[in-house]
């Protein structure tokens, strides 16, 4: 692979495009391009198998216990106990088979979370420029590389404007290099350090280029390193680390319970074999082993909601953490507004223009309010359409319909934009004032460009007409570009730009920022002559006027702001616009009502951390903010006890993505370095979204919670049952293959059907809990406390039909169906830790409801059918011990409704009366 690169660097650009058969114009066309997928492959690695079925059901039956009870069946077996022996063994494979196969779904699905945003290419084929997935590259595929973007494949540069890439890790120097196109003679020592190639996974940090996919897959560079390195690894999150953390002690405290219960039935007199055999069938039935796979079954289906509401989770610690956020940190432009910029307003010297049209149609008209056009605000619209990289298209789309039955259709052709937003704009402002960016560059060629840069804030091209004149025109934020400024244009003439004149200037940015327009500076200079390097020439600028556009706001994220307001979560508008264009646009989504501060990056310079830290949750706005203050405004906002998500799509917001709680990256204009980075993609870039993601988080620790809750509450009461017996010189309430069917009835059917229970509908009108765990809030004493309820009226019916009839199988059938019913019971007590049946409804959730019959039923036959009585030693219920067994079984879930019924209304009473 070295050898192959160092081949297409010391080539020249002709050389290279003929061996591969392509062209820097057209680039391939599709049947070719078909023909090498089919040759090459995708452009993707030969990525790490995930664990099979087969292999997660061993690692199932690995456990300890189970392991002991499978030989202890077959030791029972030959002694002559072949129905308990089968028995056990199958309830023991059945129930780790179900387990295994609902763990291996779910981790299929979160092992292919990156796979739900593939990394998107712009190739030309055919001589046309479009966006595909990355997998599709072959080579000869002609790319275009802009800032911010990923290689997405080895590439040979053929065309390069200021273009600056960041090698990827293997260097270990992650320093952006200049690039360039001619040949290199004697080659590189490694691919990493061509000066004319592009390694697969590089990230373009400034200007743009082209380039010819030279390799692509496992012959690329990054995926050839990746290999070598051996760096793939599997993704350890916090809460798999909780659970295991806490999974073990549960374990111990399990563990030490069953072998308790087995030295105390030997020493009653019980048969060691039997007591042996309940025991382990205790530790297999109860140990709470699994909970890293309840979490990831947990997680799978809350990523499956996720990508239903156009939320992209790419991370399991972003599913983790979204349920936590208490502040949301975003963009104003494409977030809280359409990113649909219009050019409204224009100032050029004593001319004031108002421009309307629809979307982006350059037909529309240009009303003078004062004065009439001139020579300088043809400059204007001349540099508006010079400094710009975008392109204004007229693009065919296909409209389908039915008419009387027969589908129909129809062509149109409508306008639209490729490129940046705001450049999109200030084309068609050009074109409907007659000046077209084509036919200028016929007569004015670009020969130099000063690539836009988050902390110049300002772009600047430098082009060449016929006659030889050189000429500088540069556009960015009115306030940076008064200060390179030294003249202004009045009308024709040129004058010395004064104090007064600045302040003017600025007054009408102002103005114009206050009525919520976003406002952009023009200026120009002439040069004496061309030059190697133009960085310098950045100064003694000529104001040429002022333009200001409309960014509308979606029309739910005041919706969504209001949300936040109600489920306690901080929001903060980070933007680089004027403040008074921030306050308008925050204003209007109702960011103000609450008395939010707006504060500019000028006082986050003057204010130290600490002070930032006190501040942070008080400001709604953040307003003319450089990327560095992003980055200090999300560790402020952590240093206050926040847990953090941060929107953004820029090269310059990959640190503030990286350093949030959560990172959410723009779907349709973020960079692809920024896509990378984030471990949340919103595939709509709307702030409604990025609180659906929140909101759906919070759903997935609710139900998490939910799980665990009736999980443990199902061990904790079959555990207690024996332990209390044991404690009181019972005999043994269930046999062992009575436990192992308590724990594969109430464990599969109604946990599967909980996954399908919604979220509480108040879930986004209360504050979250930054901080919470599995145990917060009381959880596991929770279970305990079901767990005992049923345990104590299991053992009640045993005593008492043991007791009143004297008949111990009679008396174990009666304890047996009593605990599988009241644990049944208990999944719709478990359905919401905050609200009660009662309120919730007995039906609401048809598919638990469906799960607890469906077990009913199941349960009744193992009890009352001669077929199977023999093997789970059970006998038959007369109606009236039906009825008994039933009414005692409803009790654990009654007393848990009532309890938290009257907690919920006193809760609610408390509150009001501290209101």
């Amino acid at each position: 692979m070295l050898a192959i690169n160092s081949q297409w660097q010391m080539m020249t650009v002709e050389e290279v495009l003929n061996a591969l058969r392509t062209d820097a114009a057209r680039g391939l066309d599709e049947k070719e391009a078909a023909e090498r997928l089919a040759r090459f492959g995708p452009n993707r690695p030969a990525g790490a198998e995930p664990a099979s079925l087969w292999r997660v059901f061993l690692n199932r039956l690995r456990y300890f216990p189970v392991l002991g009870l499978l030989a202890a069946a077959a030791l029972w077996g030959f002694w002559g106990q072949n129905a308990g022996a089968a028995a056990v063994a199958g309830i023991v494979i059945i129930k780790a088979f179900l387990e295994s196969f609902r763990e291996y779904r779910a981790g299929r699905f979160l092992g292919n979370l990156k796979s739900l945003a593939p990394p998107q290419a712009v190739v030309i084929r055919g001589g046309r420029e479009r966006k595909i997935d990355a997998l599709g590259l072959v080579p000869g595929d002609i790319v275009s590389l802009e800032a911010g973007g990923r290689v997405p494949a080895d590439i040979r540069i053929t065309e390069a404007v200021g273009l600056k890439i960041a090698d990827p890790v293997p260097t270990g120097d992650p320093a952006p290099a200049d690039k360039r196109t001619g040949p290199v003679a004697g080659g590189a020592a490694n691919p990493w350090d061509m000066p004319n190639m592009a390694c697969l996974g590089a990230t373009v940090t400034g200007g743009r280029g082209r380039g010819v996919v030279v390799a692509t897959g496992m012959a690329a560079g990054m995926f050839h390193a990746a290999v070598m390195s051996g760096e793939a690894g599997r993704e350890e999150t916090p809460l798999k680390r909780l659970l295991d953390r806490q999974g073990r002690w549960l374990a111990v405290v399990c563990l030490t319970a069953c072998a308790a219960v087995a030295v105390m039935g030997v020493f009653r007199g019980e048969p060691l074999h039997r007591m042996i055999m309940a025991g382990l069938s205790l530790a297999a039935a109860f140990a709470p082993r699994g909970l890293p796979a309840i979490a990831a079954v947990s997680l799978a289906a809350g990523a499956r909601r996720m990508s239903g509401r156009n939320v992209i989770p790419r991370e399991l610690r972003a599913l983790e953490a979204l349920g936590r956020a208490t502040a949301i940190c975003c963009d104003k432009t494409g977030v809280l507004t359409r990113n649909e910029m219009a050019v409204r307003k224009v100032l050029a010297g004593s001319v004031e223009a108002e421009i309307s049209g629809d979307g982006y149609d350059p037909r529309g008209e240009i009303k003078f309010v004062r004065g009439g056009r001139d020579q300088q605000f043809d400059l204007l619209l001349r540099c508006a359409a010079l400094c710009n990289n975008s392109s204004l298209f007229r693009d065919e789309i296909k409209i389908g319909g039915f008419f009387r039955g027969i589908a129909s259709g129809r062509t149109v052709r409508e306008w639209d934009i490729r490129g940046d937003p705001t450049e999109g704009a200030l084309l068609v402002m050009a074109a409907r004032g007659g000046i077209w960016r084509e036919r200028l560059e016929r007569h004015e060629s670009r020969v130099a460009e000063l690539p836009f840069d988050p902390d110049r804030k300002c772009m600047t091209v430098i082009c060449r007409d016929r006659s030889g004149k050189i000429r500088a025109y540069t556009k960015g934020a009115p306030a940076v570009l008064l200060e390179l400024c030294t003249h202004r244009f009045r009308g024709s003439m040129i004058t010395p730009l004064s104090e007064k004149d600045r302040l003017e200037i600025l007054a009408a940015c102002s103005g114009m920022a206050g009525r919520g327009l976003r406002v952009l500076a023009f200026a120009c200079r002439d040069l004496a002559g061309e030059r190697e390097d133009y960085r310098s020439e950045e100064k003694d600028l000529t104001f040429i006027g002022l333009c200001g556009m409309t960014d509308p706001p979606r029309p739910d994220a005041a919706g969504a702001v209001r949300v936040c307001g109600r489920a306690g979560i901080h929001v903060a508008v980070i933007t680089g616009d004027h403040h008074e264009t921030a306050r308008a646009a925050a204003a209007e989504t109702g960011l103000l009502a609450r008395g939010g501060r707006v504060i500019t990056g000028r006082e986050m310079d003057a204010l130290t951390d600490g002070e930032l830290a006190r501040q942070a949750g008080e400001a709604a706005v953040y307003a003319e903010i450089s990327p560095r203050h992003k980055l200090r405004i999300v560790r402020a906002l952590k240093q206050a006890g926040n847990v953090v998500a941060v929107t953004g799509g820029g090269l310059e917001d990959i640190p503030a993505l990286k350093e949030a709680d959560i990172g959410m990256a723009m779907g349709i204009r973020g960079a692809d370095a920024a896509r990378e980075a984030a471990p949340v993609i919103l595939a709509d870039d709307s702030f409604s979204t990025a609180v659906a993601a929140v909101e759906e988080g919070r759903g997935i620790c609710s139900r998490f919670r939910r799980h665990i809750l009736y999980l443990l509450s199902c061990s904790a009461g079959g555990l207690l049952v024996m332990l209390l017996a044991a404690a009181g010189g019972s005999p043994l309430p269930l046999l062992p293959v009575q436990i192992l069917w308590v724990s594969l009835i109430t464990g599969v059917l109604p946990d599967a059907a909980l996954e399908a229970e919604p979220a509480d509908r108040d879930i986004m009108d209360r504050p979250g809990h930054p901080g919470e765990g599995l145990d917060a809030r009381g959880l596991l004493w929770r279970a305990a406390g079901c767990g005992l309820i049923a345990a104590l009226v299991t053992l009640a019916v045993f005593r008492a039909v043991w007791l009143g009839s004297g008949k111990i199988d009679l008396a174990r059938t009666a304890a047996f169906d009593t605990l599988v019913f009241s644990l049944l019971f208990l999944a719709f007590a478990c359905r919401s830790e905050r609200h009660s049946m009662l309120e919730l409804g007995l039906f609401t959730n048809p598919k638990l409801t469906l799960a607890v019959l469906s077990s009913a039923v199941i349960q009744a036959a193992v009890t009352a059918l001669p077929l199977l009585q023999p093997i789970f030693h059970t006998v038959s219920l007369n109606a009236v011990q039906w009825c008994a067994v039933a009414a005692a079984a409803a009790l654990p879930a009654a007393a848990v409704t009532a309890l938290r019924h009257i907690l919920v209304k006193a809760g609610r009473i408390f509150a009001y009366l501290r209101a």
